[in-house]
């Protein structure tokens, strides 16, 4: 597969809705059926990306790389070489006791980026994914180093309280590069200050994370005002992935015409258009889904990470 890794960071709260909802919540975003696991759909990214490249780049061009749909002729339609996968979320920011808030993760969701990655040709990540404990007496959240900024003192020993969630804190050696998602991760989203991600990073289990996901997105109620009298006219609650939020995704190259754009071309071009601050999703007029956008990349050591 030739492929390149993409992310989404919300700089302001993002909505990929559904449409309709039939729980309380009346317009929820959208989340994997077997996972529950928010997501932005691939053609959530495609069209604004599309909609910049015709202001910038020949019509040809972006046809070669978005495809062409002919509402006169089917036949005049094309398939672009640039596929777009969905972004699912890797990072949920979720409020701290102390610290303000963490980026939380957990063994799956790692294990699912790995496999992106590798797809992508990112071979230098951390090779384990530790495993936090769950069990009737406590669960575990991991950090790593000894400098986080969201973990207490609880008696004699340390720990993270994420919402209402009391977790018993496991301190992974920041040396250890066979595990140190956190530093890998603070160097691929955040290159110039990898420590503000890697001092906020937690890792918690599948089951603490899925809870998560259910109770730490945000949840807006909102009203519509009558024309003339300037009285509240409707209410309904929208629910968005919190700012912060980062997502990943998949750009795969398929060449469809033997006329089409190199590889070369087709990531460069995708990779220029990523370059300013874009938005993704639904409420744009309300201030939501301003994200930042770019390729992932093998992510460089650095000493002072």
């Amino acid at each position: 597969m030739n492929a390149r890794l993409f992310f989404v960071h919300a700089l302001s709260p993002l909505h990929a809705g559904t449409g309709q909802g039939i729980d309380v919540i009346d317009l929820p975003i959208a989340r994997e059926k077997a996972t529950g696991i928010p997501f932005l759909p691939g053609s959530s990214l495609k069209g604004p990306l599309r909609d910049r490249c015709s202001t910038g780049q020949n019509s040809n061009m972006c046809d070669r790389l978005f495809g062409r749909a002919s509402d006169n002729d089917s036949a005049q339609s094309t398939a672009g070489s640039a596929q777009f996968s969905d972004a699912r979320l890797l990072l949920l920011p979720v409020r701290t006791l102390v610290g303000t808030f963490a980026w939380v993760t957990s063994p799956y969701v790692l294990h699912r980026f790995m496999r992106d990655a590798h797809d992508a040709n990112i071979n230098n990540l951390p090779h384990s994914i530790p495993q936090p404990v769950l069990n009737a007496e406590s669960s575990e959240g991991i950090v790593f180093g000894n400098d986080s900024l969201i973990t207490m003192p609880h008696g004699n020993q340390q720990q993270i309280i994420l919402e209402d969630l009391d977790l018993r804190l496991r301190s992974i050696s920041a040396e250890d590069d066979n595990q140190n998602w956190a530093a890998w991760l603070g160097r691929t989203f955040f290159p110039d200050s990898p420590s503000l991600f890697h001092r906020r990073f937690c890792i918690v289990h599948d089951t603490i994370f899925d809870f998560l996901l259910k109770t730490a997105t945000e949840i807006t109620a909102r009203i519509s005002m009558e024309a003339t009298t300037k009285t509240a006219n409707n209410l309904w609650y929208e629910e968005s992935l919190p700012t912060e939020s980062i997502l990943t995704g998949l750009i795969v190259y398929t060449p469809v015409r033997a006329s089409d754009l190199s590889d070369a071309q087709v990531f460069e071009t995708v990779t220029s258009l990523m370059d300013q601050t874009i938005q993704l999703g639904g409420k744009a007029t309300v201030g939501r889904g301003l994200c930042r956008v770019g390729m992932i990349k093998e992510a460089k050591k650095d000493e002072n990470a």
